[in-house]
């Protein structure tokens, strides 16, 4: 024994005890795999635990030693077959959350989340698929975009120049459209999408080696080198952790109403009512001047679709005029840009002032209001011939109506993160009960596995 430094383990379980012989040195999924041929098994449906209770589960690993967990020779293991989790319904989302990314009825405000797991393993869409994906058109808007190199032109300096009229030289070149310093001069904080890839294209390779891809926050389907999620787990179809970081580029750099009437009307419940109201914007996406090769969703419309709502919460409502509004708008060259919502609160109805609850100290958005935000915009995605599967982040925009520093109505338009999108459509992320403006990061369970989530903090001096 001492030569072949093996150890012998005992395999208890409804048919009997068996023996096995392994080294200290091997790992789990290994120890797995003899347990499997000696027992005649065709499947990996079996779990093997310390305790005779089934405690103590021994999970299927590729990195942990069987030293590591404490075997010795002589111990004994207790052999329980298990029903893995079902991978064929990869797609489905937890009741709630969907009712929310969809128009069946939801609470919008105050709602409950479904507290159940979904399936935690994810399946790539088949070829054909991704093909018909990649044949649809993109935006008439982002065909144009692809055209222009979107290089910020200077005048000659006076002071600084020292050649004539055709030349240039470092004071007077043409910027990139991601120039840090231009883009902090005009007070933009995120470079536009189009500006993000042409920076990924340029230098030597010329983006041959760039590929968009979305976040991924469940397992791969699939894996043959260890039994399903709960039982094993590798870096092979592991999602990697992920770290919260500041997105920076946007989809849609502005937001503009054709006109007043627009956002008066929708206001107008409000003002009669007391209660708060949501809509969807219909309109188009056109070319932003104010920002290199950025993206401007012009607002023609607001849809307010059925729904029950109080001064606190909104009910969105089943709507069965749905597909028929978005064929009429599609008929009217329009389509979905992204929708708006009210949290106006009266303060002084002789000077009509609101009050301002949303600031920096409190929030902007809530968390619940960007997982809506998040599925919505999976809901209507990006069209991108750099992405694999033809989408790529979205340009839905979301529009808040509140109250601002002034106490007068004031409407402020945002965008989720890629990072949010993945987390909202993995269904990892979800709101808390005690705190709006939190979010929480479900735990892994036997039913999901959730990676891990890391963010920064900035101390304050």
């Amino acid at each position: 024994m001492s030569k072949t430094n093996k150890i012998v383990l005992r395999i208890q379980s409804a048919d009997g005890t068996k023996r096995i012989e392994t080294e200290p040195s091997s790992t789990t999924k290994a120890l797995y795999e003899l347990v499997r041929g000696v027992c005649g098994f065709d499947h990996y449906e079996f779990a093997l635990f310390r305790e005779r209770n089934f405690t103590k589960e021994i999970v299927s690993s590729g990195s942990q030693e069987v030293k590591d967990i404490g075997l010795k020779h002589g111990d004994i293991l207790y052999l329980r077959l298990v029903e893995g989790p079902s991978t064929s319904k990869a797609a489905e989302r937890s009741a709630s959350v969907n009712s929310l990314a969809s128009s069946h009825s939801s609470t919008f405000s105050n709602a409950s989340f479904s507290r159940e797991a979904t399936p935690s393993t994810s399946s790539k869409p088949s070829a054909a698929a991704a093909t018909e994906l990649s044949l649809e058109d993109e935006d008439a808007v982002d065909l144009e975009l692809y055209k222009q190199d979107g290089r910020i032109k200077r005048d000659r300096d006076e002071k600084l120049c020292r050649h004539n009229s055709n030349g240039r030289c470092v004071h007077c070149s043409a910027l990139e459209p991601w120039d840090e310093n231009y883009l902090k001069e005009q007070k933009i904080k995120h470079f536009s999408f189009h500006s993000y890839l042409k920076k990924l294209t340029s230098g030597a390779a010329r983006g041959k080696f760039v590929a968009l891809e979305d976040l991924n926050c469940k397992i791969k389907s699939g894996c043959r080198d260890h039994p399903p999620w709960p039982k094993g787990i590798c870096s092979k179809c592991q999602p990697s952790a992920i770290t919260l970081n500041r997105q920076p580029y946007r989809h849609v750099d502005n937001v503009m109403f054709e006109n007043t009437g627009i956002v008066e009307r929708f206001l107008n419940y409000w003002r009669t009512t007391g209660h708060q109201r949501i809509g969807f914007l219909f309109g188009k996406y056109e070319i932003h001047p104010d920002v290199p090769l950025g993206i401007r969703a012009r607002v023609a419309a607001i849809y307010e679709p059925p729904q029950e709502s109080n001064r606190d919460s909104i009910r969105l409502l089943d709507d069965p005029h749905d597909a028929d509004v978005d064929e009429m708008a599609r008929q009217l060259g329009l389509q979905r840009v992204g929708w708006i919502f009210t949290d106006l609160l009266g303060e002084n109805l002789a000077s009509g002032t609101v009050k301002h609850v949303r600031n920096i100290k409190t929030h902007f958005l809530t968390a619940q209001e960007c997982i809506l935000a998040g599925h919505l915009q999976n809901k209507y995605p990006n069209r991108c011939q750099d992405s694999s599967n033809g989408y790529f982040g979205s340009k839905f925009v979301t529009v808040c109506v509140t109250g601002d520093e002034k106490k007068q109505v004031h409407m402020e338009g945002y965008a989720v993160s890629a990072q949010c999108m993945a987390l909202v459509r993995d269904n990892c992320l979800i709101p808390t009960k005690d705190a709006p403006e939190l979010g929480y990061i479900r735990e892994s369970s036997d039913k999901q596995y959730v990676p891990d989530v890391y963010y920064k903090v900035r101390a304050s001096v």
